[in-house]
């Protein structure tokens, strides 16, 4: 079995139940010991950037804020497309701790020879 595991995420604010969903996984993969990764695009790379990751998606979820905090405790990271963060005019002083402008090679060379286990949302 893999140590380590990458969560795709496309989605920002505009479907804040599936971002949910992917912190979720990604808490769940990081607090139980797995090196994880967050490869973000198209909008949810506004997520990287301080501030904007706000609320709660549902009655009975938990605020994406406490997510993030428990992601970044436990260790996860977070790799932000360039293309993608670059197009929508984003600024990299601003980014969340554990967030990295690193494309599709970085994220190769990240998950290594032994694989990952992945999830895309």
């Amino acid at each position: 079995m893999t140590a380590k595991a990458v969560i795709s995420l496309t989605t920002g604010l505009e479907d804040a139940e599936k971002v949910t969903v992917a912190f979720l996984v990604a808490v769940g993969a990081a607090e139980t010991g797995r090196a994880t990764l967050m490869f973000m695009t198209k909008e949810a790379v506004r997520l990287a950037v301080d501030g904007v990751a706000v609320g709660v998606a549902c009655d009975g979820c938990p605020p994406l804020p406490d997510l993030m905090k428990r992601y970044e405790a436990a260790g996860g990271r977070y790799y932000v497309c360039p293309i993608c963060f670059d197009a929508k005019k984003l600024d990299r002083a601003d980014l969340i701790p554990g967030a990295e402008v690193q494309g599709t090679i970085p994220m190769w060379q990240w998950i290594g020879d032994e694989g990952a286990t992945t999830f895309s949302y």
